[in-house]
């Protein structure tokens, strides 16, 4: 088997399995669960928009040049995230599971399950172009896929899921994407892929500083403030330093 395609059927499925990160819920109390979750969302906005940023488009530009058509995929990758939550209502939560109010499960699985198909693309296009480019694009997708998952998970437990049927099922709606990988993987014959990474860039970008920043950002709390900036930055500096990193 291709050893690109291993790497891509690998990545997926290890961040499908990260869907299960619910059962933290068994363990710590929702107090401390929620300084995890927004130190979590604060780490990952850095580490998306330095994927984005240092990674992504420098190497989408590499591959094409600085053309019109590269910058045209990062506002559609801006334009199709802002298109999922104005009109299927799916955005990125990050809340413990007696915070939500709103009961809308399926809407969250079915959301979800287009989510995850999307990121399947993007990680698939970033290991068929670099194998260290795919792993930093799964390092910055796993950042904030396990405070979504968390909140996703906690929507389900509030309308009022058993908490196996709650992990079972979002677990289920995480395969579309190893379905994302391998469209995108079958389809790079045909079709220029450093375009989904400019269009995975414009995505990330959406995502940090419409989703995340948004939720860490004007607490009145200095200790909180400046240990979510610590974390923004932590996320920025570790997915910049794997440009230094060997990886075959």
């Amino acid at each position: 088997m291709d050893t690109t395609l291993l790497w891509i059927l690998g990545g997926t499925l290890a961040m499908s399995l990260l869907s299960l990160v619910g059962v933290v819920t068994f363990v710590f109390k929702e107090k401390i669960l929620g300084k995890i979750i927004f130190i979590l969302v604060a780490f990952s906005a850095g580490a998306l928009l330095s994927s984005a940023l240092l990674h992504m488009l420098p190497e989408a530009i590499e591959e094409a040049g600085a053309e019109t058509a590269v910058f045209l995929w990062v506002l559609v990758g801006f334009a199709v995230f802002f298109l999922l939550e104005q009109f299927i209502h799916w955005h990125h939560c990050h809340k413990t599971p007696s915070e939500h109010k709103h009961p809308v499960s399926y809407l969250i699985l079915i959301s979800d399950g287009l989510h995850n198909f999307i990121d399947g693309l993007v990680l698939a296009s970033a290991f068929l172009i670099d194998i260290k480019l795919g792993v930093v694009t799964w390092l910055a997708i796993a950042s904030h896929e396990v405070p979504q998952e968390l909140g996703d998970y906690g929507i389900l437990i509030h309308s009022g899921w058993k908490k196996k049927m709650a992990l079972l099922f979002n677990f289920l709606s995480s395969l579309t994407m190893i379905a994302g990988g391998l469209v995108a993987y079958y389809i790079s014959a045909s079709f220029d892929i450093v375009y989904l990474l400019a269009f995975a860039a414009g995505s990330f970008i959406y995502i940090a500083c419409s989703d995340l920043i948004p939720e860490i950002k004007n607490r009145d709390n200095l200790r909180e403030n400046i240990r979510h900036f610590a974390a923004f930055a932590a996320g920025i500096i570790l997915v910049w330093a794997i440009k230094f990193i060997e990886i075959h």
